[in-house]
């Protein structure tokens, strides 16, 4: 009779540890990222203008807040304009249900017509490239800066490491994760909002975080201590995460007026 007791108890707890396993991987977010590549100033306005009446208001009344809208700091090509459009969603149906709830709403529909009703020979972008995220487990939900700075003199930092192939991206994961790489970011507090990998995107595998300063000598001053940090320097020369990453991307940007954050 103990050992059938003691059997269905282990069964229990098994059961309770992996519910909660389960629990944690359902509460990691999903994120979209949405780049608008734009021809002409024009084209950047009547963008900022739909972005900023129409749709993060129509967001933010479906529940869905802390969107973050961000430029290029420097433009290499003013013929290839980008505006970054940050959407994290509690969930894949969320994700999935809102395009079809927006055209339902008659007021989002009305303030964005200019964007939305544009002709085909007078289009608003030249094209929208999406990448789509799920948070990490050590970082499940993203999480908004706290900086000081205006808007205007903010310093973003978004960085996208590729891998030469899937098991390297899942050793660059694994150092992240419970390698201790994202504890690191918070040590010493890089205003991390998210880190993620990359589930569908132009290129994989990958991982994709973002940074955020008051200032690029605030951004330079952080890297400072993050290269100088003894967790960093012992995680780096472990033979399991050597040649880990064969591209390393970074994107510096600024928040636009209207952004979340």
């Amino acid at each position: 009779m103990n050992t059938l007791k003691n059997t269905l108890a282990g069964i229990l707890v098994a059961a309770l540890l992996l519910s909660g396993t389960f629990a944690k991987a359902a509460d990691r977010y999903y994120y979209q990222i949405k780049i608008y590549h734009l021809k002409t100033s024009a084209q950047e306005g009547r963008v900022d203008r739909f972005l900023q009446n129409a749709y993060l208001p129509a967001m933010h009344k479906l529940g869905i807040k802390d969107i973050g809208v961000f430029k290029l700091i420097d433009v290499p090509d003013t013929t290839d304009r980008k505006i970054y459009v940050f959407i994290p969603f509690k969930n894949m149906d969320e994700l999935e249900s809102t395009p079809a709830k927006l055209l339902n709403d008659s007021k989002y529909l009305e303030d964005g017509k200019d964007y939305l009703d544009a002709p085909y020979n007078n289009a608003p972008y030249s094209r929208i490239e999406t990448i789509l995220l799920r948070a990490f487990a050590e970082a499940p939900v993203p999480v908004m800066p706290n900086l000081t700075a205006n808007k205007v003199d903010r310093y973003y930092e978004l960085r996208s490491y590729e891998s030469p192939t899937e098991k390297y991206h899942a050793s660059k994961v694994k150092m992240f994760t419970t390698g201790g790489e994202t504890k690191i970011f918070k040590t010493i507090n890089s205003n991390g909002v998210f880190y993620s990998q990359v589930i569908a995107g132009s290129h994989m595998p990958n991982l994709m975080y973002l940074t955020t300063y008051n200032s690029k000598q605030d951004r330079d001053d952080h890297w400072k201590v993050f290269s100088a940090n003894p967790d960093w320097n012992k995680l780096k020369v472990m033979d399991e995460y050597l040649n880990n990453v064969s591209k390393n991307e970074q994107t510096f940007l600024h928040p636009t007026a209207y952004s979340d954050f």
